[in-house]
């Protein structure tokens, strides 16, 4: 897929339901960052509805780590009707209160409901555990998304245990 100083590589890169369950997942080139590739799973997430209607493809919220904090992707997920619970960064808050007031209010962020982030990490963690996939011992792109989407299903179909909050 890509090519970093360490070799060939690739990123796999998740829209979660509140679940932690995966309902777009992505591969990317390695050296890629995670950033650009918000509008591409927001383009991808479709959700069918039961009975008749068109699937939904906006989420009500959206929690992200700060690398996800740019004007840019904030003005889009507005734009969206999506609510952006992103913290921002250090240096952001520095140029925005250097700025006075030409900086800005600062963005809306609910530091209750980022605690909700942590079934992104463990959406991730759960994939580590697969060893053919965590190994990365496909050679195409799409045998890899391949093998990333079925543990997507494996992980939707494993019914609740001690590790998994029901909701």
């Amino acid at each position: 897929m890509g090519r970093s100083r360490g070799g060939l590589t690739s990123k796999i890169h998740h829209l979660v339901d509140g679940r932690g369950a995966p309902m777009v997942v992505v591969v990317s080139a390695g050296q890629s960052g995670d950033s650009p590739m918000l509008p591409v799973l927001l383009d991808h997430l479709s959700v069918p509805r039961i009975g008749s209607g068109r699937p939904r493809t906006t989420p009500d919220r959206l929690r992200g780590d700060k690398a996800y904090s740019s004007r840019g992707h904030r003005s889009l997920l507005r734009a969206r009707g999506i609510i952006a619970t992103i913290p921002e960064p250090a240096d952001q808050v520095a140029n925005r209160k250097r700025r006075g007031s030409a900086g800005g209010r600062p963005p809306a962020f609910d530091p209750d409901d980022y605690k909700n982030r942590n079934h992104v990490e463990r959406s991730f963690n759960h994939g580590k555990q697969w060893r053919g996939f965590a190994t990365r011992y496909d050679k195409l792109g799409i045998v890899y998304r391949g093998a990333a989407v079925l543990n997507a299903i494996i992980r939707c179909e494993v019914p609740p245990g001690p590790w998994r909050h029901r909701q």
